[in-house]
């Protein structure tokens, strides 16, 4: 089964908050999110045989540069996905990385190769 990131952002960034109490003061609503997506995170990253981390145009450079670094440091396979345009910047990502691909379809033939044993056609 696969797994993902919450792309929820309201959701993902008022977690702590709406499970376990309002806080006023921005530092501590956004740790209390921190802190229960890490539970998440930590978890199924610790369970996973593959991690696939997607650099995106905007969002979460952050975190999905903390979740290879995680993988990584856990010695689970990390495939990473990132635009040319990001090479220089995620080079120390990209070798540590297992794989390095543009596309999604490239991550689909690694899966698929990885899974059944074939190559695409």
């Amino acid at each position: 089964s696969f797994s993902g990131p919450v792309t929820d952002h309201a959701a993902s960034d008022d977690c702590g908050v709406a499970i376990l109490g309002a806080e006023p003061d921005k530092f501590w609503h956004d740790h209390k999110g921190a802190k229960v997506n890490a539970i998440r995170t930590r978890t199924l990253i610790s369970k996973a045989d593959i991690i696939v981390v997607r650099f995106g145009e905007k969002y979460r450079q952050w975190n999905a540069a903390f979740d290879a670094g995680m993988a990584s440091a856990l010695n689970i396979p990390l495939i990473v996905m990132h635009l040319d345009e990001h090479q220089h910047a995620l080079k120390e990502v990209d070798a540590a990385a297992l794989a390095t691909t543009r596309t999604p379809e490239q991550v689909v033939q690694i899966l698929t190769y990885v899974i059944k044993g074939t190559l695409p056609v």
